[in-house]
């Protein structure tokens, strides 16, 4: 049921539709509200969230837009702009693409001459310097300097960014490195994810299960134990303890571990075929898919017990 009271007023409105990801009825409360309305900033900038979120990247662009156009000072709504430029960008062909990358640049660019201590238009700018080709400006060097920027602001946020670029130019000890001071200064799930994927891409199955069971241990986070199980299962290794975290993570199962309990059976599965015990696999897998019978890796997987 919807906790949202009309009483507030349009605009509290919106931004409670959004949060209950209602987007379009966001949509509709702040065109209705911008007709007699139509320079309230807020409202806008409703508007192009609200269009955000549905992925409509033209009308986000255009309420963006009309903000910087409006305030051209604010670097909230250049690094909103440039977000949906980017995303856009994205959603399109490589050639049409390359006509608006300039465009994306120069609002992250604003953004962050505007705001010194703006961190999401730092790790944009991170994200942007190193994904780029070289021929439309893309660099390395310029993502590290950005990535030095944030660790000035937020040294997790620096490390982290620092960790992503070196791993995206194939450094692995850097990056290495970068995350694991990220996991020792930051220590969030954040942190203890990045490592651990950053292990996984490496082929290093062990030092991901290592990392994992430390952030259990810090954080005592039963998904942790769903990772631990999954990592084993994929790479067939410490399967002892890929069948205990799996039976853990099911006994402690809530709504808010994320991940549902049919996977954990997948997993289960997964682990007793490398066991060669084609009993327990099949049990285990038929277990998931009665519970999710449409999932078609589990089905898959079955076939090839």
């Amino acid at each position: 049921m919807s906790t949202i009271c009309f009483a507030q007023g349009p605009k509290a409105n919106a931004e409670l539709f959004i949060a209950e990801k209602q987007f379009d009825k966001a949509q509709q409360e702040m065109i209705g509200f911008l007709k007699s309305n139509p320079n309230d900033m807020k409202a806008i900038e409703l508007l192009g969230d609200a269009y955000g979120h549905q992925k409509k990247w033209d009308a986000a662009i255009q309420q963006y837009q009309l903000l910087v156009k409006k305030m051209p000072a604010n670097a909230n709504y250049h690094y909103k702009y440039g977000g949906a430029l980017g995303m856009k960008a994205l959603s399109i062909s490589k050639i049409k693409a390359f006509g608006i990358i300039g465009d994306v640049k120069a609002a992250f660019l604003k953004a962050a001459e505007l705001d010194p201590k703006h961190i999401d238009t730092r790790w944009a700018l991170v994200e942007l310097y190193i994904s780029l080709p070289g021929i439309i400006g893309g660099s390395t060097s310029k993502a590290l300097d950005y990535a030095e920027e944030l660790e000035q602001l937020s040294k997790v946020d620096g490390y982290l960014a620092k960790g992503y670029v070196y791993e995206y130019d194939n450094e692995p000890k850097l990056a290495e490195k970068y995350y694991k001071l990220a996991v020792k200064v930051g220590g969030s799930i954040t942190c203890f994810d990045k490592l651990t994927n950053f292990y996984e891409g490496q082929n290093q199955p062990d030092k991901a299960i290592s990392n994992l069971e430390e952030g259990y241990h810090k954080l005592q986070r039963n998904a942790m134990h769903y990772q631990i199980g999954k990592v084993s299962a994929d790479y067939n290794v410490q399967l002892e303890k890929g069948e205990k975290c799996l039976k853990a993570y099911l006994f402690n199962h809530s709504a808010k571990d994320g991940v549902p309990k049919e996977w954990a059976y997948y997993r289960l599965a997964q682990i007793y075929k490398h066991k060669n015990n084609t009993e327990k696999a099949l049990k285990w897998i038929d277990k998931a898919i009665a519970g999710l019978p449409k999932v078609e890796v589990f089905q898959t997987f079955k076939n090839s017990i």
